[in-house]
């Protein structure tokens, strides 16, 4: 199946039961509220998915799962973050065997490559792959930007087609688009850009607080494309609080008790993360109960 780079993707939570297997009930149960809701591709394994913390049995699983459950509805994506360049080009390799279509890459883990280094990387996946690959641009959290220079080498690759941006500079959306035109696809990564973003250009929106609340992400970023901007913002409005919760390093944590809150998850996470307790649970209680107290009734968006 082929992807098309637009839309909402969600970056989907890793379902685990309280002895620490995967809990895939709950998991298709997700999916199945983020299909329902409008969502164009799911993308698994992420920061969100506890990526560092699965083998590769389990990620067979979540594709193979994923795979037959969206029955070709939707393209299901894979991210790739691994510390070595044989690693990645296995991991792109099995992705594509477990019937994935495309693949969300991260810089080299770990070792902090240098420009020609992290180029290098790509290029070697790409080459022995034939999945399209997005590439996931977060110096903040991994701490190698992948700059306008290194995505201009890189667009020898045809099968390189996207770029997630999470600088948290809404300007990059439009250097990307005076430098490259429309040979990338540009999908924001940061929930607290989601319209400021799509406003700017984006062709997608690469979300967190979507594993929660799937149609309200989904509703905002099709108003705003259909310019109805007035409707977009007062949910947009509504939602930041508990968007915010994504930019932070308790994100996983945060997002899986939100998801609770709308029964769509379990709190549930690997270790060595842990359920948040204390003062700040508490906080980020208050944000989700809060927030579904003044939910909004979302007007007819599906099919703008």
């Amino acid at each position: 199946m082929s992807v098309q780079w637009k839309g909402v993707m969600p970056a989907v939570t890793t379902k685990f039961t309280s002895d620490d297997k995967l809990d895939l009930k709950m998991f298709i149960k997700n999916i199945e509220a983020q299909v329902e809701a409008g969502v164009e591709g799911i993308i698994l394994g992420g920061t969100l998915g506890e990526a560092s913390t699965l083998n590769d049995d389990e990620k067979k699983i979540l594709i193979e799962t994923t795979v037959d459950f969206v029955n070709g509805k939707i393209p299901v994506i894979i991210n790739v973050a691994e510390q070595t360049t044989k690693g990645a080009i296995e991991a792109a390799n099995k992705a594509e065997k477990y019937g994935a279509a495309g693949l969300m890459m991260l810089p080299p883990m770990r070792y902090k490559a240098n420009n020609r280094e992290t180029v290098i990387y790509f290029s070697e996946v790409a080459k022995r792959t034939s999945l399209p690959i997005m590439i996931y641009n977060n110096p903040i959290d991994y701490g190698i930007e992948v700059t306008l220079d290194m995505f201009d080498e890189l667009q020898k690759h045809e099968n390189i087609q996207a770029i997630k941006e999470s600088t948290r500079d809404i300007s990059n959306i439009t250097r990307i688009r005076n430098r490259f035109g429309n040979r990338y696809r540009v999908l924001t990564g940061v929930d607290t850009l989601g319209l400021e973003s799509t406003l700017m250009g984006a062709d997608g929106w690469v979300a967190g607080l979507v594993c929660a609340f799937p149609a309200e992400t989904v509703a905002v970023y099709k108003l705003a494309k259909a310019g109805k901007l007035k409707e977009a913002l007062e949910i947009y409005r509504w939602f930041l609080p508990i968007l915010e919760l994504d930019i932070s390093p308790q994100l996983v944590q945060n997002i899986k008790l939100a998801e609770v809150y709308t029964g769509i998850g379990t709190e549930q996470v690997r270790a060595p993360r842990l359920p948040l307790h204390g003062a700040e649970r508490t906080r980020v209680i208050k944000i989700i109960e809060d927030g579904l107290k003044s939910r909004p009734i979302l007007p007819e968006y599906k099919h703008l």
